[in-house]
């Protein structure tokens, strides 16, 4: 009897199968070339911001510091989620191992728990720059920028870690078949023999204390941010300081609206097609949307990216010559 039929005897399962977002074989072509495109303009709108950033001298300050480590975000989860993806729709083989499906759910989670605490980051930054600006300099420098990422990469990926131990020691026994485009964890707990109960508890628990405390936290930053634009007295300052915070504030709502909705719920209202519509908006659409938002917003962004553009334009045509 070979390892598989093993398996299959004691009831678990060594590997998984992703379903996908379409099982109709005349969806896949079209579906190949919508996240394809998807996928190349993440990638390439959020490598133009970490350049740009990187590049830019003038533009090298805390704000887009932060807005270069959510582009990071943005790129890794994209990496994380769209090339398996994108091979199962191109191939039809959903196969991942458990290793490989508990990595990928681990990774996902990181990024998330990371990009709250960075959201959180970037609303205090703005907060000391509208509410604090004589203060700002001293209070936001380079070393305190630094500090504050390293801790928000540092709870991000320790944050998930006990949670994703407890469900890969889970008996996966009802059917090896996971209805969804990766490894999401209420599609992995409906597939456990045992009753979850305690990792939804475990689950909503630590998600909650990390979700609501840095949404608070952010939340007090705006609510404190938007009654200092109030009292300008100038029409002209009062938009200039609220349109420092637009593109960020679009992103948090975004952001806090779909994983609200994803996993703020317990496994029994768990709806398949439900998950997968919210999930491309978080996992796939969202990071190429951020990109777009602080671009289309923010005069200094655009300005460095025609610039940075221009430079290789120029160079291409140095080369040609």
């Amino acid at each position: 009897m070979n390892i598989s039929m093993q398996n299959e005897s004691q009831g678990q399962y060594s590997d998984f199968t992703l379903l996908g977002l379409s099982t109709l074989p005349e969806f896949q072509i079209p579906l190949f070339f919508a996240f394809l495109l998807i996928y190349l303009l993440t990638i390439t709108g959020n490598l133009l911001i970490i350049t740009c950033i990187f590049m830019d001298a003038q533009i090298q300050i805390p704000m887009y510091f932060f807005l270069q480590n959510l582009s990071i975000l943005d790129l890794s989860y994209s990496c994380v989620i769209q090339p398996k993806l994108l091979l199962g729709i191109l191939t039809g083989d959903g196969a991942i191992s458990q290793v490989g499906c508990i990595t990928q759910l681990y990774l996902f989670m990181c990024l998330t728990c990371t990009e709250f605490v960075l959201l959180a980051t970037m609303g205090y930054d703005r907060y000391l720059a509208i509410c604090e600006p004589l203060h700002y300099p001293l209070l936001m420098n380079k070393r305190t920028c630094f500090q504050l990422v390293i801790i928000c990469w540092v709870v991000g990926f320790l944050d998930p870690l006990a949670h994703t131990v407890v469900i890969s020691r889970l008996p996966f026994c009802r059917t090896h078949l996971i209805n969804h485009f990766y490894c999401d964890y209420l599609a992995l707990l409906k597939l456990s023999c045992i009753k979850t109960t305690l990792i939804e508890i475990m689950s909503l628990l630590f998600g909650s204390l990390l979700g609501f405390s840095t949404f608070s936290l952010t939340l007090t930053s705006y609510i404190c941010i938007i009654s200092t634009i109030v009292k300008i007295q100038s029409t002209t300052g009062r938009h200039k300081a609220f349109s420092t915070c637009v593109s960020h504030l679009t992103v948090v709502l975004l952001f806090y609206g779909t994983v609200l909705i994803m996993y703020i719920r317990p496994t029994s209202q768990y709806s398949s097609s439900l998950e997968k519509s919210f999930s491309v908006l978080y996992t796939v659409l969202i990071p190429m949307f951020n990109p777009l938002i602080y671009t289309l917003r923010n005069n200094d962004v655009k300005k460095s990216l025609q610039k940075q553009l221009f430079n290789i334009i120029c160079r291409a045509i140095s080369m040609i010559h």
